[in-house]
This record gives structure tokens, C-alpha cells and sequence, in this order.
């Protein structure tokens, strides 16, 4: 099987939808999709998420199955940390929650990062414990079934699909990390996701299975169709 992960294109977030950018954007990554085919497609029920998703829908024929569980309004009230200003951002936004996220006591706890004293008060391991259920359920519905001790999944029903979720930055911080059991101060802090890039998991076998992340946040898609590329219309690569 494989799982694209991809990030709603250039957003306008009040109200929640696209830029002409970013429909632009939708249009390119449903043309590479369409190339070889999505077996089912998944979508946040955040606006510019689906919005995304419609033109890949409209190219395959395709219904989209809303996930409010990968809706970003929800990971911000988990995910979110206040700055000196008073002011709610991501935690990988901020520069001394970053430090924190990367200091040698939060590697060392691995996976019970969320046992560190910087996240007491905080919904971070709220956020944790469902991301983690949502996913392992979502998995299974897939034919893979999630096992933590060590980070493998068991091929209950092994397939060659290809599967599409549609979602956000922010979440997919949550979401990667959670899927790929990399515990998510390191992930969100040294990997990112730029408007409607695509990221490519391979679930490859039968019995116990080490998912493989073919291709990170690629964008090739938006070259293709002789748009920029690069991060989140800042830097060009």
C-alpha cells in the first residue's frame, strides 16, 4: 500500500479557503495523482482541505471521506504553545519551545516525551494519546494494524492500494510522527510540509512491516505545471 500524505495548497485561513494560488495548486497535485491512480481519498473537513482534494476527486471519480479527526482546528488546541506577546503558536514556530523539544533530556525520554515537566498544564499529551488512537484506527480500517513496542505494523489485510489523505501542516506534524513512531519534538522541529506538497509511505509486504517514507513534502508536481516551487511562497527551491 501506499499513503500520500498531502497539504492543502496556498490557504486563505479567515474565511477558511484557497488562494487562486492555491487552486492552482489543487489542480497540479490532482494531475499528478490522477497519473497512477487513487484507490480512495481522505479529507480534514477544514474548507481548504477539501477544496484541495475536489480536483483529484473530480479527475478519479472519487468521494471524499471527511476526517474531523485530521482537522487543524483541533491539533492547534493540542499542539499550541504561548508566546512571551500572549500570543498562541505552534510549538515548532517557537524558537525557545524548540530548544526545549531538542535538549538532551527530551530525546532521552523517546517515546514518552510527553512525561518531560515542560509539558505539565499543557493539552500536548491529550493531543498525543488521540492522535495515536485515530491513527491506529484509521490504519486498520487500511489492513495494518499498529504495534508501539517497536514501531511495526502487522499486514492484516495486505494490499496494493493507493490512499490519499488531505490535511494540514500542523496536524501532519502529529500525524507523521505518530505514524512513523519518531517521537514529535524531533519530527515537527527538523522536518516540514509546504502548501500542497505530497509525501509518499510505503506499507511493502506481508506479515510485520517498517513503514518507509518514499518521498518527503515533493512538490514536483507544481513545477510540472510551471508553477513556483518551494516553501510556503518564501523560500524558492
Amino acid at each position: 500500500m501506499l499513503l500520500y500524505y498531502v497539504r492543502h495548497g496556498d490557504p486563505i485561513y479567515s474565511p477558511d479557503s484557497l488562494t487562486p494560488l492555491g487552486e492552482r495548486q489543487a489542480e497540479a497535485v490532482a494531475k499528478r495523482l490522477a497519473l497512477y491512480g487513487i484507490d480512495e481519498v481522505y479529507s480534514s473537513d477544514s474548507n481548504r482541505a477539501m477544496m484541495t482534494a475536489e480536483p483529484t476527486c473530480q479527475l478519479l471519480k472519487k468521494e471524499k471521506k471527511l476526517c474531523h479527526w485530521a482537522n487543524e482546528g483541533v491539533a492547534w488546541g493540542e499542539f499550541t504553545v504561548t508566546t512571551e506577546e500572549g500570543k498562541r503558536t505552534w510549538g515548532f514556530s517557537h524558537k525557545p519551545t524548540v530548544e526545549v523539544f531538542n535538549s538532551a533530556e527530551m530525546r532521552k525520554l523517546g517515546a514518552d516525551w510527553c512525561d518531560h515537566p515542560f509539558f505539565e498544564g499543557t493539552k500536548f499529551r491529550d493531543g498525543h494519546l488521540r492522535v495515536d488512537k485515530e491513527i491506529d484506527e484509521f490504519m486498520l480500517g487500511l489492513g495494518y494494524s499498529h504495534y508501539r513496542t517497536d514501531g511495526h505494523y502487522e499486514a492484516v489485510a495486505p494490499n496494493d492500494k493507493r490512499i490519499a489523505l488531505f490535511a494540514h501542516q500542523g496536524f501532519g506534524m502529529a500525524f507523521l510522527s505518530s505514524l512513523l513512531d519518531i517521537p514529535y519534538p524531533q519530527f515537527c522541529t527538523h522536518f516540514d510540509l509546504s502548501h500542497s506538497s505530497v509525501t509518499v509511505i510505503r506499507f511493502d509486504g506481508t506479515g510485520k512491516i517498517y513503514p518507509k517514507v518514499l518521498q518527503l513534502a515533493n512538490d514536483s508536481h507544481l513545477y510540472r505545471e510551471g508553477l513556483l516551487t518551494g516553501y510556503n511562497n518564501g523560500i524558492r527551491i
